[in-house]
């Protein structure tokens, strides 16, 4: 994740009230984040797994899947710091949302210069402690990067180091094309003095032991550019969260 200085930082905003999620994203918007908007926890779920926000603005009274249910979700799969923002003032309410795991309670109405600094102060406080999450799911994918294991379904998938490496910059970036002088770099470092056959070599390799464990290849290869992961996922509502690989 992204500290608060960090201008491309994206913070999302989960509220069924429209005018609420307008107003939140113009005045963070204005103090340099980049917003993801979501209207209800399912859509929230979705998107948090596949933008990986470096925090979340999550009302409580939310249609379907309500933000106490969501909060209880993400923190069995990230530690994304979570601002609760609700009309919900019940200290009750409070003390639950922050057992879950939520880092901070503001009640409406509010103050949005006082919103924008809590969302830094949180931004602040957790980027010392480490912001990536403990753990990366992308569908039946989940790596355990403090344990440096990676399970797909109920069967371990064992990787070397530099494919683990790889797969982690694959899962925190779905959907993008990685170029291969990014990978180089990410993976191997700037004085690395190989060249693209050996990032060639350490994804065939990798995409043949996903391949074997998916039935789908999920690395595309761009000609000429880089490499794509699209895992192909469908949600309760049949749609999909990536494109599926050829």
């Amino acid at each position: 994740m992204v500290g608060v200085n960090d201008l491309a930082s994206k913070i999302m905003v989960v509220d069924d009230e429209a005018a609420v999620v307008e107003l939140v994203a113009y005045n963070l918007k204005a103090a340099g984040f980049d917003v993801l908007k979501a209207y209800d926890g399912a859509e929230a779920l979705a998107m948090v797994r596949r933008e990986l926000p470096a925090l979340i603005v999550l009302d409580l009274m939310l249609p379907g899947m309500d933000g106490l249910t969501l909060c209880r979700e993400l923190r069995k799969e990230t530690d994304v710091p979570i601002l609760i923002l609700t009309a919900r003032k019940e200290v009750a309410d409070r003390v639950v949302a922050l057992e879950l795991g939520a880092d901070d309670y503001l009640a409406k109405p509010f103050s949005p210069r006082e919103l924008v600094a809590r969302v830094k102060a949180i931004l602040r406080r957790t980027s010392t402690a480490g912001m990536r999450p403990a753990r990366l799911v992308r569908g039946p994918i989940m790596m355990d990067l403090g344990a440096w294991r990676v399970k797909v379904g109920e069967r371990e998938l064992e990787l070397s180091f530099r494919q683990f490496e790889l797969l982690r910059l694959f899962l925190e970036n779905p959907g993008q094309v990685l170029t291969r002088d990014l990978i180089l770099e990410k993976i191997w470092g700037l004085d690395f003095e190989g060249d693209y056959r050996t990032i060639d070599v350490h994804i065939f390799n990798l995409r043949s032991k996903l391949k074997e464990v998916l039935s789908q290849d999920c690395i595309e290869t761009v000609r000429g550019v880089g490499y794509r992961f699209a895992l192909a996922e469908k949600t309760a509502n049949g749609s999909t969260l990536f494109s599926s690989c050829k």
